[in-house]
């Protein structure tokens, strides 16, 4: 296993490798959504993909696989902790995506290298990160229509990280940024169209959905060979 310097020198030589402008299909068709699964009472961890139509949001393909977490939890090294388990997803993969939207973030991260990098430049994908909640950055309030963002800042040097976007009038905004081979326009714009109903996009909300239940039935089916 990686020691906790040695992850974070691979950050940055592979930082080195990402590609921050668009480089997606002109017709994106398959779009996925990737989470991770953690389980409270064990070591467990699991992974889920969910391929999804672009333009219908219609699931084509799902994936998953659980296993024990092989790397401590450790703030700015997440992409070590959760990489693994969706590799083990990817190569279960029947239809592969042009672009994933990775529940976490990429750019904004204090070493420009969040999961949506990480994930993005081993696959050699477009990828782009949409946080829940606020890693690294500052920002000025979001105006509450639906839509509105502000610039995320790097605290640092006020590089622009990605954006903060609403993506439901009045509800709590999201964390928008560049994982590898998309801009911060593009990704803010795709995370919105994906967010058509709901806070989170589309794709994010159906890998949670099949990584809970790989999850469950893992357990279920560990429990009745017991």
């Amino acid at each position: 296993m990686l020691t906790e310097q040695a992850a974070i020198e691979l950050q940055k030589d592979l930082r080195k490798q990402l590609i921050i402008n668009d480089q997606l299909p002109t017709d994106l068709k398959l779009i996925a959504g990737v989470d991770v699964e953690y389980d409270k009472e064990t070591d467990l961890i699991a992974g889920a993909i969910a391929v999804l139509d672009f333009h219908t949001l219609e699931v084509k393909a799902v994936a998953t696989h659980v296993m024990q977490v092989t790397f401590p939890y450790i703030p700015g090294l997440f992409s070590f902790r959760e990489m693994p388990v969706l590799l083990e997803a990817w190569k279960k993969l029947a239809l592969h995506p042009e672009l994933i939207v990775c529940d976490g973030h990429g750019l904004a991260h204090p070493r420009r290298f969040g999961l949506a990098c990480h994930l993005g430049i081993v696959l050699d994908l477009p990828t782009l990160g949409c946080g829940k909640t606020r890693l690294f950055g500052d920002y000025e309030p979001v105006a509450e229509a639906r839509g509105s963002i502000s610039p995320l800042l790097a605290e640092d040097n006020r590089e622009q990280l990605g954006n903060v976007l609403r993506t439901q009038a009045g509800i709590n905004p999201v964390f928008v940024s560049p994982g590898h081979k998309i801009s911060i326009p593009t990704a803010t714009d795709i995370v919105l169209k994906m967010a058509h109903e709901y806070r989170l996009p589309e794709t994010t909300r159906k890998a949670d959905h099949y990584g809970r239940e790989a999850m469950l039935a893992y357990k279920n089916n560990y429990s009745s060979s017991i």
